[in-house]
């Protein structure tokens, strides 16, 4: 079952983020990962939105996210990701409606 990872984020650094989305793709790719959606400067339907990026993300399994995200390769990368953008990160299970009768 697919999970979801949806990152709120606030780029501080742009440049040191630009090489980290660069690192990023490659291993994220091999892993199963999917882009679903990235927007600079989101705009709220309601309320604020106190991030500058919001990226989407979709991975086969919670199996696959964890080989990915704690892969000795993409924790090295992360560390240029943690030192740009301050990211608010969490993961979602796939939504599976309930049976109608």
């Amino acid at each position: 079952m697919s999970v979801y990872i949806i990152n709120n984020m606030t780029i501080r650094d742009r440049e040191a983020y630009d090489r980290y989305v660069r690192a990023f793709w490659p291993l994220f790719l091999q892993h199963g990962g999917e882009v679903l959606a990235v927007q600079d400067g989101p705009e709220p339907l309601e309320g604020a939105w106190p991030f500058s990026r919001t990226v989407i993300l979709r991975m086969p399994s919670r199996e696959a996210l964890d080989a990915w995200y704690h892969s000795p390769e993409y924790q090295a990368i992360a560390e240029i990701r943690k030192g740009a953008v301050e990211s608010n990160i969490v993961v979602l299970p796939e939504f599976v409606a309930p049976a109608r009768h």
